[in-house]
């Protein structure tokens, strides 16, 4: 849909999008109830929902990781299955395996966990990467192969994998195929000493049963409302400018980055970048996306997405320096 559709149909999708997107203040409204703070976590945790994505979340033990990832699957009527991963994990474990039933003589399939719309990978970090790359089927095809026999899983479906820091103890590196098919990697921080004040005084035995109030069919509507929000050819080419210079920064001026990159973003991540913009506009209310709402998502959508060269690491430069000078050079439209 576009603003130069017929009127009558642009003014009826405007419509749409403001009715549609109301239930989000209620789905946020609930979240809240359990986390103090963290707005923008749960912003695009909402706005991965609706892009049908995984998110990241990275953090120290303790911030809230896992009860975010478990408040939002609670405040949607939806199934939810939690995989704690640990060095002795199998694939089997997540995916689900064959069985022979002596009494039929026959392999009966019994599925895993990940047969969830919603799935909690919970340090997923702690894993080793035969174990990781067993979701890489089912995160960007959803479906699960057992066996000869494939099975699709039930939208919506969501990876909502939480990490420690790389440098704890016992941790694997994440494969960079496996990385990019996540929409957003979102760096948890501690709260403030006003939140921290707040979470001290909450009475955690009260929150074990959230209300779900959000039906699952109006999850699906909004997701297939998403990909229809208008996208400007300007913010297009916003955000091809943004991807090529992860790339390439020096055809953008931007020179002093190159030593510092060793890849940039792949394909995947300006298609990532412009479905959780169009979200976002939609979050807010708009049937249209704003360059405002590329460059507030940019960081979290592409931080894991660039890799760093040992002169980056040996000078302590990080991929969120590396965006922040990116933002910076390439003006918004």
């Amino acid at each position: 849909m576009t603003p130069n559709s017929n009127e009558k149909d642009w003014k009826n999708f405007e419509a749409e999008i403001t009715r549609e997107s109301a239930l989000l203040d209620d789905l946020l409204g609930i979240m809240k109830q359990t986390i103090i703070g963290q707005e923008k976590l749960l912003e695009k945790l909402v706005i991965g929902l609706l892009g049908n994505s995984h998110i990241l979340l990275e953090g120290m033990p303790g911030l809230a990781k896992t009860l975010a990832a478990k408040t939002l699957s609670q405040a949607v009527n939806a199934k939810f299955s939690r995989i704690q991963f640990t060095p002795d994990i199998l694939p089997a474990d997540i995916l689900g395996t064959m069985i022979y039933n002596i009494q039929t003589n026959k392999f009966t399939i019994k599925k895993g966990p990940i047969f969830s719309n919603f799935v909690l990978a919970d340090e997923i970090n702690r894993a080793p990467e035969k174990v990781q790359s067993a979701l890489l089927e089912v995160m960007q095809e959803h479906q699960v192969t057992i066996g000869n026999r494939t099975h699709k899983l039930e939208d919506p479906f969501m990876v909502l994998a939480t990490q420690n820091p790389i440098d704890q103890a016992g941790t694997y590196e994440l494969p960079e195929a496996q990385m990019d098919r996540f929409m957003f990697k979102i760096i948890i921080n501690y709260p403030t000493k006003d939140e921290e004040r707040l979470i001290n005084r909450m009475d955690f035995s009260s929150l074990s049963g959230l209300t779900k109030t959000i039906p699952t069919e109006s999850i699906l509507k909004m997701q297939a409302l998403v990909p229809k929000i208008y996208i400007n050819e300007k913010v297009e080419e916003y955000i091809l400018d943004i991807i090529l210079c992860t790339r390439w920064p020096e055809r953008y001026g931007l020179a002093h980055l190159k030593p510092y990159i060793k890849f940039g973003s792949s394909p995947r991540g300006g298609l990532n970048l412009t479905l959780a913009s169009r979200a976002h506009a939609f979050l807010n209310k708009r049937a249209y996306v704003l360059p405002t709402d590329v460059y507030a998502l940019a960081p979290d959508v592409l931080r894991h997405r660039i890799g760093l060269t040992y002169l980056a690491l040996a000078e302590g430069i990080t991929t969120d320096y590396i965006m922040q000078e990116i933002l910076k050079g390439i003006p918004e439209p």
